[in-house]
């Protein structure tokens, strides 16, 4: 009895996200956001000084030690990104846009599948399905809601407060939280070991944000907010506010 209590509970959040999907279906996107609206910058930048610390202890690799991403660490990456395709379908379907969600879902059947639970990549590499990335934090964006003032989260880094706020429903409302046992906590550090892969697969781009700057906290702020917006609206790729933090200029 307590295990079918759990699950029902697990579900919750996504009867809740579903009537507010209901709620706000009517409306449209929020209006793109534009200047710097930064009223914590005092706390934000203590909170980046800590993130750059926990960085340059744990993530940041010397020219000697640096070495591109191995196969163990793209499988990690590859089942970190699998896990999370759930939530982006379920995401997608709230947003209206059929599409995606219809492509997010046999990309993590195929995957979870013949890719061995997603340690491979058959769908992307043999079938040419890529991911189409989404969080609900752009199901806010979609539903209306604004951007908010700019917000830097330990450990996360950048976001906003719709972002913020996005984060935290993404993690209650993943599908998979309703399975027994719960793989919660699995697919956790599944999906923050794909974060640490992407951070040293651009590990050049983010060191020259962080240690090249003279204002790291100023440039990773003004990078995160162009690009988000980039995403969220979806502007062609020369209008100057469409610059993708994680181009490297040195490879162009």
């Amino acid at each position: 009895m307590a295990r079918k209590t759990t699950h029902r509970m697990g579900l919750k959040p996504v009867a809740i996200i579903a009537l507010i999907a209901t709620g706000l279906a009517g409306c449209g996107p929020a209006p793109r956001g534009s200047g710097i609206n930064d009223p914590y910058e005092a706390s934000n930048r203590k909170t980046h000084t800590f993130n750059k610390q926990v960085d340059s202890a744990l993530f940041r690799a010397s020219d000697e030690d640096s070495k591109p991403v191995g196969p163990i660490g793209h499988a990690v990456g590859n089942v970190g990104n699998n896990l999370g395709l759930p939530s982006k379908v379920l995401n997608s379907i709230l947003q209206g846009r059929p599409e995606p969600a219809i492509k997010n879902t046999f990309r993590f059947l195929i995957n979870s599948t013949v890719g061995l639970g997603g340690i491979f990549d058959p769908a992307g590499s043999g079938l040419s399905l890529p991911e189409t990335y989404t969080d609900f934090g752009e199901t806010l964006h979609v539903w209306g809601v604004g951007e908010g003032s700019y917000l830097e989260l330990p450990i996360i880094g950048p976001s906003t407060e719709r972002d913020a706020l996005g984060t935290v429903v993404d993690l209650l409302i993943n599908p998979l939280n309703a399975l027994d046992p719960d793989p919660r906590l699995a697919s956790m550090a599944f999906r923050l070991g794909a974060k640490v892969e992407t951070r040293k697969q651009y590990s050049a781009t983010v060191d020259s944000v962080l240690y090249g700057s003279a204002d790291s906290y100023a440039q990773s702020r003004l990078l995160y907010l162009q690009n988000r917006r980039f995403e969220l609206n979806g502007e062609e790729k020369n209008d100057a506010a469409a610059y993708d933090p994680y181009d490297d200029p040195a490879l162009q």
